[in-house]
């Protein structure tokens, strides 16, 4: 056991061109060990009750700097694993890594697992803009046809968001962060059993390989450090930059707010689900979204081929368009442009992974 573990993180040969978009993987594993780790600590004091769970929140991490230090440290964690997590999906787009298979499908699962993930922690600090997000998004559920009722009923646990649906929520996001990890331990056994590609697309050969210690190793912790200085600035300097201000309210289901929105990392789907009218639509426009995104196509077309770079590039600008677009009021001319970025963001997805597999056919 020890012998295959030294193969697979020691001596495994890799190829010399890996740029620092490779330890992208590595910081983002160690990030969401962290999390898990934090995330234990916190479950150990959280009390999953509506009239509770807000007054732990502002109460015993405000009074405790232990658990005031977890909880933000937890908070800015999801900001950027997202971040490292779309850096590190990108990366993987741009260069083809979804021709192996194997691998990209396990990590397409890690991607929305992390979401849902994400999606559940949000609502346990049970704040306002936690509890009408829950709600917007649990109202998508309704939307499928014939069993979509029952579903609902079956997620929130009656006929709409209470503390039934807190306690669901918390068991969830204890124990889908363990799935988590298995399948982060699952991909990258069989990244290092089929092996990473590379940005000049070279064979492994005698000549331009290394060995995996110590010179990608010092590549990863670099980063790794790197990454958690940033994340401690940003913790100790400005805590509260990544905390919506509707945080520090309560949740209260007879006032809504001005604007509902998710954080950050969702808004790009949620300004997709806003700019069409019918719920099936939008449920339908990010469903083909995420298997556009997922579908493993064999690629043999050059990375650098100047119509390919267009259309990456395309779809990367329109997805931090519609990031932005999910902050803004769905007033006119806000959904139009939505409506407008969303199709063209899914023609590029399109075109990029089925249309480039038809052309070298």
């Amino acid at each position: 056991m020890f012998s295959s573990m030294r193969r697979s993180f020691v001596d495994l040969p890799i190829n010399f061109s890996l740029g620092y978009f490779w330890c992208s993987g590595f910081v983002l594993s160690s990030l969401i060990m962290l999390q898990t780790i934090s995330g234990v600590i916190l479950s150990f004091v959280y009390i999953a009750a509506p009239g509770e769970a807000f007054g732990w929140v502002l109460g015993e991490t405000a009074d405790s700097f232990f658990y005031w230090s977890v909880r933000y440290w937890h908070i800015w964690g999801v900001t950027f694993i997202f971040i490292l997590l779309f850096v590190h999906m990108g990366r993987s787009l741009y260069y083809s890594s979804y021709s192996n298979r194997s691998v990209w499908n396990v990590g397409f699962l890690v991607y929305l697992l992390l979401m849902v993930e994400a999606f559940l922690g949000y609502v346990l600090p049970w704040h306002q803009m936690s509890y009408w997000a829950a709600t917007v998004l649990t109202t998508i559920v309704s939307g499928l046809p014939v069993l979509g009722p029952s579903l609902y009923s079956y997620v929130v646990g009656g006929f709409s968001v209470t503390g039934v649906t807190l306690i669901r929520v918390f068991s969830l996001h204890v124990c889908l962060g363990f799935v988590v990890i298995g399948l982060l331990v699952a991909h990258v056994v069989l990244l290092h059993q089929s092996g990473s590609n590379n940005s000049l697309f070279s064979l492994p050969g005698h000549s331009d390989v290394v060995y995996f210690h110590s010179y990608f190793t010092s590549k990863d912790f670099l980063s790794f450090l790197s990454i958690i200085t940033v994340v401690s600035l940003g913790l100790w300097l400005t805590p509260d930059l990544v905390v919506d201000p509707d945080g520090y309210t309560e949740a209260n289901m007879l006032l809504t707010p001005a604007s509902i929105k998710p954080e950050w990392y969702f808004l790009a789907y949620y300004a997709i689900i806003r700019a069409i009218e019918s719920k099936m639509g939008g449920l339908i426009a990010v469903t083909s979204v995420l298997l556009l995104m997922w579908v493993p196509t064999s690629n043999s077309s050059c990375v650098y081929d100047a119509l390919r770079q267009v259309t990456f590039w395309s779809a990367t600008s329109l997805f931090l368009c519609l990031i932005y677009l999910g902050v803004c009021h769905p007033v006119y001319p806000y959904l139009g442009i939505c409506f407008v970025c969303a199709i063209l963001f899914i023609t590029c997805l399109f075109v990029f992974k089925i249309g480039w597999f038809v052309v070298n056919r």
